[in-house]
């Protein structure tokens, strides 16, 4: 699967857009995860602790994300982004989101339309 940010795809043409696709990751500290959070707080500096849950729910997303357009029958994602709230205390939400479609290989002669 081909996931861009970009609204096109290089080298590409879209034959077909399927629709929005999305994956959704809703994560959570443990209390002892939280109670090692306030440690490094006070220490200052880079949480890991919560980079860390930040990253795995992000890469969650992203694979549910990669798996609904597939579902859908996509071969490509463009125009790919995340959002993240937090719902409650120190619990995140975070969404990929994107617009599934299929695309194929533009000819060596031809030229992309915009």
């Amino acid at each position: 699967m081909i996931v861009v940010t970009t609204n096109e795809l290089s080298g590409h043409r879209v034959v077909k857009v399927l629709g929005l696709a999305r994956g959704l990751s809703v994560r959570s500290r443990s209390l002892v995860g939280n109670v090692g959070a306030t440690f490094q707080i006070l220490r200052g500096g880079n949480i890991s602790i919560y980079t860390k849950l930040a990253e795995t729910a992000r890469q969650e997303a992203f694979e549910m994300l990669v798996a609904q357009a597939s579902e859908m029958g996509a071969n490509a994602i463009v125009a790919m982004r995340y959002d993240a709230n937090e719902m409650a205390s120190a619990v995140t939400e975070v969404l990929a989101y994107g617009t599934a479609v299929v695309v194929e290989p533009l000819a060596k002669d031809e030229t992309p339309q915009t």
